[in-house]
């Protein structure tokens, strides 16, 4: 892809795209498909924001992060992208749970939840299906003083086990706490229960290569290493941004950077009203998370009846929130890649994941940085070792990351992996009420988490901007 700023198609676009995440690529593919001229600009070497990879010594190619997402993907990605993105798409059809309280396998799906429930935690079929329905009809209209721990005690009082199961999960895929409003809660989880928990086959890499030549096919003209450090206004409206030092004129603008980023620093606190800029301030930023990547010898493949392909793992003797964020791990989710989801690869990888505190590792001189990062992997390669015995024979490549590292390459305030917290979705959606042409397109609110939300948040302000430019022919 192009990545020198001193040779744009042009000097004024309709619509300039901040950022290369699933929000901001389908945000940009949308509106080029509607015949707008589009800039889509990223300040990483690649596309993708989170939803992307990297390359190792001997071959080994990494998703970045934990990629699950539920089966509404593959009927966006047909719609706003090409069938073959759709088609690629491909359940995980075996995800498992290890804890002290229980140990089992799951289709992650509403009627094998429902069997587990009922028959290993004997909870009666009635209160089971009421849950499922509960969760189904939420949405954004409903009660938020209700909390997530609430709604449990309705429907499972005094059943730990029971939230561990229900929750884990959900915790790991978009950051919900038992203390977040319900709703964050229920549309996710009962968006995941449908039909189980997808992934896409090849590999982040592959994913974004096919988004890539999409973008090129329906014009947009697609940056990479330009940063883009200011979004000009005036009069209460839309110019321009300033790219690489070049000023560039344009209709509108979408933001997929931080959403307090792009407030607080793209634009600037004169540009807004007092009181939105106190709603601004208000807006809590969600956990960000430690990965550890794994790749294990071409000739020590793993089967896949060994481990399956998700396995929630924790010695917690309890579910609680704030265990799950301490640099105190005790509970990992880890993603088994085989030979069949990069088939060009005859290898297998294993990422580790952790909900993490941004503040617990910015805060550390280098050696003492360093040192965490090397006692995490420790730490990680035994928990691993109860599930992979001889991993360390098998182990060819070993590397970590941490909050430090996602905001160095994401440039998200905090490493936020899901954006803010459910607040934030209120100030995303009024910007174009505080500056006529600005929208934000992203991980804010954590229902607008992970790939599904990113990309459907995506569709949204597309269709916001399209009919903004139109009432400006007019």
């Amino acid at each position: 892809m192009p990545n020198d700023s001193q040779k744009l198609a042009r000097d004024r676009y309709d619509v300039v795209v901040i950022g290369g995440g699933l929000g901001g690529l389908t945000a940009a593919n949308v509106l080029a498909r509607a015949g707008r001229s589009v800039l889509l600009a990223e300040q990483h070497i690649k596309l993708g924001g989170l939803a992307t990879w990297f390359h190792r010594r001997g071959g080994h190619v990494f998703d970045v992060a934990l990629h699950g997402f539920p089966v509404g993907m593959i009927k966006s990605c047909r719609r706003y992208w090409t069938r073959e993105i759709a088609d690629s798409i491909v359940q995980l059809k075996d995800i498992r749970f290890d804890n002290p309280m229980f140990t089992l396998s799951t289709t992650f799906d509403r009627q094998d939840f429902t069997r587990l429930l009922v028959e290993r935690f004997h909870i009666e079929s009635a209160a089971v299906a009421a849950f499922f329905d509960a969760t189904r009809d939420m949405n954004f209209y409903d009660d938020q003083a209700t909390t997530t721990g609430q709604l449990f005690e309705r429907f499972f009082p005094g059943r730990g086990d029971v939230v561990r199961l229900l929750m884990e999960p959900i915790t790991y895929a978009n950051g919900s706490t038992l203390e977040d409003p319900a709703l964050t809660y229920g549309i996710v989880f009962s968006n995941f229960m449908s039909k189980g928990v997808y992934t896409f086959h090849g590999g982040t890499d592959r994913l974004i290569h096919l988004m890539g030549e999409e973008l090129a096919r329906n014009g947009v003209d697609v940056q990479t290493r330009c940063n883009v450090d200011t979004i000009h206004t005036n009069s209460g409206r839309i110019e321009g941004i300033t790219l690489n030092g070049l000023r560039i004129a344009c209709r509108a603008v979408v933001s997929n950077a931080n959403l307090l980023d792009t407030i607080f620093n793209l634009v600037g606190p004169d540009a807004w009203d007092p009181d939105f800029l106190d709603q601004a301030r208000a807006v809590r930023l969600n956990n960000s998370s430690t990965q550890v990547y794994m790749a294990l010898k071409p000739d020590h493949p793993l089967e896949e009846s060994q481990c399956g392909d998700l396995l929630f793992s924790s010695v917690a003797p309890e579910f609680r929130t704030d265990l799950l964020l301490s640099r105190n791990v005790t509970s990992r989710t880890f993603s088994f890649y085989y030979p069949k989801t990069r088939p060009t690869l005859n290898r297998c990888a294993i990422v580790a994941s952790t909900n993490a505190n941004y503040a617990d590792w910015a805060t550390l001189p280098r050696d003492e940085y360093e040192a965490g990062k090397g006692e995490l992997i420790e730490d990680t390669l035994r928990a691993a070792e109860k599930y992979v015995p001889d991993l360390r024979e098998r182990l060819d490549y070993v590397e970590a990351a941490t909050p430090v590292t996602f905001q160095r390459y994401t440039k998200h305030l905090g490493g936020a992996s899901f954006g803010t917290k459910f607040e934030g979705l209120a100030v995303s959606r009024a910007l174009p009420d505080q500056v006529a042409g600005l929208y934000h397109a992203g991980s804010v609110g954590i229902i607008m988490s992970g790939w599904l939300g990113a990309v459907n948040y995506g569709v949204i302000v597309a269709n916001d901007v399209d009919a903004f430019l139109m009432k400006g022919t007019k």
